[in-house]
């Protein structure tokens, strides 16, 4: 795939010594959703001011002396639109022998994705998710788990939408994206997330991938898929991610956290990349998505967004006394 020119591999990767860089602050099916109607703005509406930068949640201290852990964090110069995952993208070969990125789709889901967040804290690990935008306005206080948890948050489309689809416009692919980054931000309680995107089933219109470079948001491929959406169960998922990864040596490692079987795997699949001389690093954005003002205005009318806490009785309500 085509990446804007001018991209310089030292520019747009960067290493850090800390995992601070800055601020991130009825469910339908998957990929079910129906596309939403163009926006009625203009073509090419200028971007919205950017949120105060701000320091990053830090992920809490590590108490388990064998935890995977992270070994190292990046930052990452979205300006231009760079591209990672070999999959798609061949100009940024930034990882080391031995080091993986988890990445995460798909959410946040109920069950799925508190279930990967306890397990990645057992592990003093982390990943990115690539949160679907009505996904994120089903389950808000979810997102804000992963983000609290110092986890990079990213955007994956409004309604997943696969945008190589001939019925869609160009406005509609650019919908899409758009309301599905403001759907994360309005999650996040108004914080913007990074400027980390992935297409659906990986399909990477030219157009959007111009597009996404013109606003200067990095796309996401991989360098190998779990197919744990194809998965029987959490064995089968630990066993194809392990075969392709000893293979590759590296990569960025497609998972979602939408899926049970992704959830029930997880524990032992890092136990498997810690005993395989494996390392995690942790990736963050140089500076948080800019959102469009008019979609950020549009997730606040949709009458359907949920008005009240989800949160279970037992942590709104605690007897104290009796």
């Amino acid at each position: 795939m085509r990446i804007a020119a001018g991209l310089i591999f030292a520019g747009a990767v960067s290493l850090l010594s800390s995992g601070a860089a800055w601020s991130q602050a009825s469910p339908a099916t998957k990929g079910a959703a129906a596309v939403p109607q163009p926006a009625a703005a203009a073509a090419a509406p200028a971007p919205a001011p950017a949120p105060a930068a701000g320091a990053q949640p830090a992920r809490a201290a590590c108490t388990n002396p064998n935890a995977l852990g992270v070994a190292r964090t990046v930052e990452i110069d979205t300006t231009g639109g760079p591209g990672f995952g070999f999959e798609h993208f061949k100009q940024l070969d930034f990882l080391r022998d031995h080091e993986v990125v988890l990445t995460f789709d798909d959410g946040p889901w109920q069950g799925n994705t508190p279930s990967v967040l306890k397990t990645l804290a057992d592990e003093c690990t982390t990943g990115i998710f690539f949160s679907i935008g009505k996904h994120a306005t089903y389950y808000p206080e979810i997102l804000k788990q992963v983000y609290a948890a110092g986890h990079t948050v990213g955007s994956h489309t409004w309604s997943h939408a696969t945008l190589t689809n001939k019925k869609l416009t160009e406005q509609q692919r650019k919908d899409e994206i758009e309301k599905g980054i403001s759907a994360v931000k309005w999650a996040l309680g108004g914080v913007s997330p990074a400027p980390f995107f992935r297409f659906p089933a990986l399909q990477h219109p030219p157009e959007m991938v111009t597009y996404l470079g013109e606003r200067n948001i990095a796309m996401f491929s991989c360098d190998l898929d779990s197919f744990d959406f194809k998965a029987k169960n959490a064995q089968q998922v630990i066993d194809v991610t392990m075969k392709k990864l000893d293979k590759l040596g590296k990569g960025i490692i497609l998972m979602h956290d939408f899926h049970k079987h992704t959830a029930e795997a997880l524990p032992d699949l890092l136990k498997r990349l810690k005993a395989g001389g494996y390392k995690v690093v942790a990736m963050r954005a140089k500076a948080p998505v800019q959102s469009l003002p008019q979609y950020d205005e549009e997730l606040l009318k949709e009458a359907k967004l949920p008005t009240v806490s989800s949160r279970p009785v037992s942590s709104v309500v605690q007897t104290i006394s009796e």
